[in-house]
């Protein structure tokens, strides 16, 4: 490889820090040239294991030949009406199906947008409107979007509400059931009755939302007797819950929703990343009775529900179904979560390991009590990870964990490659070369 081309990355984050907001965050000093499967090659030519899938969006991999395929026939039929101006089959199609296998009660209907944060903030335009009530109730280490709406229901602040505010009115946080973590699932519903006795009353409360798995919370699942505990109040007081599956479905735990773990039915879905297959598209789904009580005109957007992105979603639906990819989640994660825990204990760290089917994590500690995380040891992984060609992420409230966000279909040999570098990686940083 020649002198030149080994310095476009750098050449290219010159480019992006004088053309770019600061805002606009990287984690890796890296650019694509092209991708497939699992892994990226950048403009170098360099080959990287990916186990970020673009934030758990292509779910499918990178490139998959049917979700391309399936998107390049619409291009060549036409790209853009706008829906609610000339409409389309794949629109009422995408909506069909995924209506016949939504977990909710009775009847289902769909809608769709662009982003997650769309999602997000349209079914709390739907709850509003149905129950006529202002407030929402959201969890403490959420994140549901960078929208001034959903910014408010994140329950993280930096970086992402730093001298951002002020948030929409009627937006409340309970504890998040974390035992690790110091948090009883007892705490969180007492966190609740503490809102609804000084700060608004469950009268004027429109929907609880949350996410079945916590995603840049630190991926931390809902125990079930929460989630039941959950509905229960909300069917006590008429609060609708809200199970935003932005992160967590298309099969990335196991199931196409993870709620349906718990046997838990939501009033309300959003989902977004896995369903287009890298694809801008969102979804709402819900109960009929609920969904439909905006008025005409209420709901929608100009590139809301694209042609594009409905052929692409149809495709990755077909892919999950005909390569069983939520029984491929399970081995994954089962294999990840094994492999995980030998690694942490051969390089003497602090660690716990947990996961939902493929959505895992292994968060650090410095103590072996696990009460003192360890974002320093957590950043250095995923830079010495990097270097030998492996993109990690972290997240968290206290930046001490890294969650593993493979495509679901990548082959066994992959695996292991990209856990051997993660081993490897770890055993740099934390002085037990092997």
């Amino acid at each position: 490889m020649n002198q030149a081309a080994q310095a476009q990355n750098a050449l290219m984050m010159a480019r992006r820090t004088a053309a770019l907001p600061r805002g606009v965050g990287q984690a890796h000093p890296l650019f694509a040239n092209r991708a497939q499967g699992a892994e990226i090659w950048d403009v170098e030519g360099r080959r990287f294991i990916d186990f970020v899938a673009g934030i758990a969006v292509v779910n499918t991999g990178h490139c998959h030949p049917k979700v391309v395929e399936a998107a390049a026939a619409q291009m060549d039929a036409f790209t853009h009406t706008c829906f609610q101006v000339v409409a389309y089959d794949s629109y009422v199609t995408l909506a069909e199906r995924l209506n016949a296998i939504a977990p909710v009660s009775g009847p289902a209907k769909s809608f769709f947008m662009s982003t997650g944060a769309e999602a997000v903030e349209n079914a709390i335009k739907v709850a509003r409107a149905y129950t006529r009530r202002p407030g929402v109730i959201a969890f403490q280490g959420a994140f549901h979007g960078r929208t001034c709406m959903t910014l408010g229901l994140t329950g993280k602040v930096a970086p992402y509400k730093t001298g951002m505010g002020p948030f929409p009115a009627e937006i409340y946080h309970a504890p998040f059931p974390c035992e690790m973590h110091g948090v009883s699932i007892e705490d969180s519903l007492h966190g609740i009755e503490m809102l609804f006795k000084n700060d608004i009353e469950p009268e004027r409360v429109a929907a609880f939302i949350i996410e079945p798995v916590q995603g840049e919370g630190g991926y931390y699942p809902v125990p079930t007797e929460f989630l039941q505990a959950l509905r229960a109040l909300a069917d006590k007081h008429g609060i609708l819950l809200i199970a935003d599956e932005i992160q967590t479905g298309m099969a990335r735990t196991g199931k196409v929703f993870a709620i349906e773990h718990s046997g838990v039915t939501p009033d309300i879905i959003t989902m977004a990343k896995g369903l287009g297959g890298g694809f801008p598209i969102s979804a709402v789904i819900g109960r009929a009775d609920v969904m439909d009580a905006p008025v005409p005109g209420g709901l929608g957007g100009t590139y809301a529900g694209s042609p594009i992105a409905c052929a692409a979603a149809l495709a990755v639906l077909d892919v999950v179904a005909e390569e069983k990819l939520c029984e491929r989640s399970l081995e994954l994660g089962e294999r990840m979560q094994a492999r995980l825990a030998e690694i942490a204990t051969a390089c003497s760290c602090h660690f716990d390991v947990r996961g939902l089917g493929a959505m895992v994590a292994i968060e650090f500690f410095k103590d072996a009590e696990r009460t003192l995380p360890d974002a320093d040891l957590t950043k250095a992984l995923v830079g010495e990870a990097f270097k030998r060609q492996l993109l990690l992420l972290s997240c968290g409230s206290y930046g001490n964990v890294i969650r593993l966000m493979i495509p679901l279909t990548l082959s066994d040999a992959l695996l292991e490659e990209g856990l051997d570098v993660l081993e490897a990686s770890l055993r740099e940083i934390s002085g037990n070369k092997a």
